[in-house]
């Protein structure tokens, strides 16, 4: 169906919803979904329940015989789901928590409930009830809209992992019935039409379509609401006098999420066109200004160099310490974030989570991609862009720490984290989250996905790899790109700015490097410097010192050895420095796993050093990558004194 068509499709049928308010004046996605959710929570009960309209729109070209839809609270149901199976998490302490439907029908009435059928898609898991299949009475024709009603009572779990409570604390995700995505035939590379809808592993995240969202949230007279809607307005409930109804619009998200605590202190700022609102204990307002810098950092890096920030608010929350299980969380309009009481200004983790958290409003939530199958074009992208803004505002060697003793670039710890990991050579990304070893995630998807974002922009260039970000944004915005859309764009942007420089595509860069499970290692084995002997032959001359003589008897040929140890190969600058103080760089495609370097002048190799501006991220040891005539001792007192300093820090973080 034609976007035109479908947009009207939806006007005429949300009218009879009342909408209370449009927030966004021209729709941003096709809105396909859409849910009007009347939710309540019992803070005694530990227990949301709702009731929902919804709809899904067959914008396809195939006749669907059936819905399917997540239930993710489920997999807290019992320690057999697969969620539980999949995580060391389980505790003998913890509070189990569940989805129960209540009703399920079409919107005229015909009952669904005996039609629901639990399935396991991923691993035919017969206790897992993460998502339900439902087989229409009626199959549903291209253009047509299936329209549901459906009631159920969450019970929250105990222990918080994304969604849950601790005391009188709630973070309310993954709560509703949700539809899963419908994906026609050539959609994403789909080889066959069918639901994409995957059950809740510990090892994914999630997938859905932009949605629009009207939810009215009823919670105790003396609790703090924060959202990832916009608040529209606030009234008593009419069945109880010590309870509030909040009315809340939010349209083209992926996801809803919501959290409640009478302790939160609100605090308000401004970007441009976007209002933050910071929800914060009393306790950390210390932290308020940190805070608000980190988002308006965000905001301004990847409005101007990625794409705009299409929504006209964003709600940070910064949980208590009894909420630590939901910090670091993403859900588009809304971001949960992480400061400590009494954080040195010095240690930047609270920025740096909040820069993260909120760039996935662009790497999920505009940029909707599959984060069951590609987690890496969520998180790694994600940490790539962190790494950037944190360098950016907070000191290119400092984004992380940036005390006199030390200095820890942001990006230097996801190089660290992935080069230092025992199996970072034991699962390639062509493999789903869920499938990936135990251990393996983290490192896979964050970290050595953003040290080979990295590794391409030094091939490519930073303005480069700017503008691929740019075109990948203005094509993909709102929708559902692949792994292949991303490469595609990258190919077609390199060569408008390269031509064929580093060939006709980047295949070769991303089948070692994204889908290869190679080590990359350089070395500078050797070198040596002859006084020109005439009568030998030059072996491989490669480049000519400009700064020689014409006297032959005061020329010295200078030869470098330099090895490949690992299998990645990727091309690389070598720079060479005489005594003399001249210096020479030579490009080297990296492909012979011994290359001898030859070179005429009048003064002898002093060092050589490959990759003298750290270009290629995943190169695992830089260490070998130079080697000098004298013993440079001070990278030896800077790493003791590094050291020293993070047993201190260790010390007193763990004893105070």
């Amino acid at each position: 169906m034609k976007k035109q068509a479908l947009l009207f499709l939806l006007f005429i049928y949300s009218s009879a919803y009342v909408f209370p308010q449009i927030v966004i004046q021209e729709p941003l996605s096709e809105r396909i979904t859409c849910y009007n959710i009347d939710a309540k929570l019992d803070p005694a009960a530990k227990t949301v329940t709702g009731k929902m309209d919804a709809f899904w729109v067959n914008n396809s070209n195939d006749i669907v015989d059936n819905i399917q839809l997540h239930l993710y609270m489920n997999a807290f149901r019992s320690s057999r789901s697969t969620f539980y199976q999949g995580t060391s998490q389980v505790k003998d302490t913890t509070i189990y928590g569940r989805i129960d439907i209540t009703s399920f029908s079409l919107a005229d009435g015909t009952d669904l409930m005996p039609l629901i059928k639990y399935i396991s898609p991923d691993d035919g898991n017969p206790f897992d009830s993460t998502v339900v299949k439902i087989d229409l009475p009626r199959a549903a024709a291209p253009g047509d809209t299936v329209s549901i009603k459906a009631g159920w009572t969450v019970k929250l779990p105990g222990r918080i992992r994304r969604t849950g409570y601790n005391d009188d604390f709630f973070f309310v995700a993954q709560w509703f019935p949700k539809f899963g995505v419908y994906e026609p035939a050539g959609m994403r590379y789909r080889v066959s039409s069918g639901w994409n809808c995957h059950q809740f592993h510990p090892n994914s995240e999630f997938y859905a379509n932009h949605s629009v969202y009207d939810v009215k949230i009823t919670v105790p007279d003396n609790y703090v609401v924060g959202s990832g809607g916009l608040q529209l307005s606030e009234s008593d409930c009419s069945d109880d006098q010590s309870y509030k109804t909040l009315t809340i619009r939010a349209e083209d998200i992926v996801d809803f999420a919501w959290t409640a605590w009478p302790g939160y202190q609100v605090f308000t700022d401004q970007w441009k066109h976007v209002k933050i609102s910071l929800y914060i204990a009393k306790e950390r307002a210390g932290q308020v200004e940190r805070q608000f810098r980190a988002v308006k950092s965000a905001l301004e890096y990847l409005t101007e160099n990625v794409g705009p920030y299409p929504w006209p608010h964003l709600a940070c929350i910064d949980p208590p310490a009894k909420g630590s299980g939901s910090t670091g969380m993403e859900y588009t309009t809304l971001f949960t974030s992480m400061s400590i009481y009494g954080m040195p200004g010095f240690i930047h983790l609270p920025e740096m989570v909040t820069v993260h958290e909120f760039g996935h409003a662009y790497f999920m939530g505009i940029l909707a991609s599959n984060e069951f199958e590609d987690p890496w074009m969520d998180e790694g992208i994600n940490s790539f862009w962190e790494a950037r803004i944190m360098d950016h505002y907070w000191g290119e060697r400092s984004g992380m720490i940036d005390h006199p003793l030390i200095k820890v670039a942001d990006k230097t710890t996801a190089r660290s984290s992935y080069i230092y990991s025992p199996n970072n050579q034991v699962v390639s990304n062509k493999e789903n989250s869920w499938s990936y070893p135990l251990g393996t995630y983290s490192m896979m998807s964050y970290n050595k996905a953003s040290t080979w974002l990295f590794t391409l922009m030094g091939i490519i260039g930073e303005e480069t790899m700017n503008d691929v970000f740019r075109e990948y944004y203005r094509r993909w915005a709102f929708k559902h790109p692949a792994p292949g859309d991303f490469i595609d764009v990258v190919n077609e942007v390199v060569r408008s700015h390269h031509g064929e420089k580093f060939g006709k595509d980047m295949g070769w860069f991303f089948d070692q490097t994204l889908y290869g499970t190679g080590l990359c290692d350089y070395k500078v084995a050797t070198f040596n410097s002859f006084r020109n002997d005439t009568s030998r032959p030059r072996v491989d001359t490669t480049a000519v010192d400009t700064a020689m003589t014409s006297a032959s008897d005061s020329l010295y040929r200078c030869v470098a050895g330099l090895q490949r140890l690992g299998e990645v190969m990727l091309p690389v600058d070598v720079l060479i420095h005489f005594s003399s103080g001249n210096e020479q760089l030579v490009h080297w495609d990296g492909r012979d796993r011994y290359k001898k370097l030859e070179i005429m002048s009048n003064s002898e190799i002093e060092w050589v050093k490959i990759d003298p501006d750290y270009k290629i991220r995943m190169d695992a040891n830089f260490i070998n990558n130079s080697l000098t005539s004298e013993p440079d001792r001070v990278p030896v007192r800077r790493l003791t004194n590094k050291i020293l300093f993070l047993l201190q820090f260790f010390v007193s973080a763990v004893t105070l």
